[in-house]
């Protein structure tokens, strides 16, 4: 068990863009990707006077998070859910608004480190990829049951894997054979597959693939897409949300959302825009924020991520 996997990224940064709405009494913040534990135990030990609700798809972590956080007792609701259930937990537990929400879109690092759940094509294992292992299609049956045009389809939309079709037409010659089971037989396969030219760029050349099949077993983008805009809209008026992507489809998803947000939405020439054309939104990061040079030296899974800010300014009017 590595010590990078405790710790989380950009987490000051995180914290002092959430503190001015996480100083007041009686503040509520959602962490909505809870994981091990890292961010939510930090929001406790700074904000003293504030309740935490996490959430998260996979119960080992909610295991593991709950002894962590522990010592807090009940300023810490732990649930089990994927983060686009934000609203129904909320209002289960009886909570309106909240002042702050993070979201650390990242694979947790316990599910990167554990050999047996398939997310690293670092070393074999069974292709699984589920975040929530009770639940749902493998990867393994994603590679060996969808036709190859749908297969297509998810490598460039979610993998931005240019080779798409030469990797598709592998994997389904071999599927033909006999069906994948473990992530090393299709990391051999996609270097075979590669042109030697597409295999010096930008790492191992497995990494698009699994990244594709990732987000398709756990439905990523389309949760992403129900959960960010009902965050902002659980948020109080002064209350504040952070977000880290690890990937620019969900970066884009984001900026998507908070743009609209802080955007103006009057028909053009209107001498005085009225109240309820005003944006919703403030955007607190201009463009998205990097970890610095120093933070990737000490935890190279921070390479990747980026950080958008925005500030509730506003009701939703009508």
């Amino acid at each position: 068990m590595s010590e990078s996997r405790h710790v989380p990224v950009m987490l000051q940064r995180c914290l002092d863009l959430l503190a001015p709405a996480l100083e007041r009494p009686g503040a509520v913040v959602v962490d909505c990707t809870l994981g091990l534990g890292g961010h939510s135990e930090a929001l406790l030990a700074r904000f003293p006077e504030a309740r935490l609700v996490a959430l998260d798809r996979d119960k080992e972590a909610l295991r593991l998070s709950g002894e962590r956080l522990a010592p807090y007792g009940d300023r810490a609701t732990l649930v089990h859910a994927v983060y686009d259930e934000l609203p129904d937990v909320l209002g289960r537990l009886g909570i309106p608004r909240v002042q702050g929400v993070l979201f650390d879109l990242g694979v947790s690092s316990m599910q990167l480190d554990e050999a047996g759940r398939g997310f690293a094509y670092a070393q074999d294992a069974p292709l699984d990829m589920r975040m929530d292992q009770t639940t749902g299609v493998s990867a393994a049956e994603v590679l060996n049951t969808y036709p190859p045009g749908e297969l297509v389809r998810i490598l460039r939309a979610y993998g931005e894997e240019k080779q798409a079709k030469r990797i598709v037409s592998a994997v389904v010659r071999e599927r033909e054979k006999e069906p994948f089971t473990t992530s090393a037989r299709l990391v051999e396969l996609i270097r075979d597959a590669l042109p030697q030219a597409a295999k010096r760029t930008g790492g191992n050349p497995a990494k698009r693939t699994f990244q594709a099949l990732r987000i398709e077993v756990n439905g990523e983008l389309s949760v992403l897409e129900r959960a960010v805009p009902a965050a902002v809209k659980s948020l109080d008026v002064g209350g504040r949300i952070a977000v880290l992507s690890y990937h620019s489809l969900e970066d884009r998803l984001v900026k998507q959302v908070f743009a609209a947000g802080a955007a103006t939405t009057a028909p053009p020439g209107l001498p005085v825009v009225p109240e309820q054309y005003q944006p919703r939104l403030k955007l607190l990061t201009r463009g998205a924020e990097l970890p610095t040079e120093e933070e990737i030296a000490e935890n190279r899974r921070a390479a990747p991520a980026r950080l958008r800010g925005a500030e509730r300014i506003r009701e939703d009017v009508g």
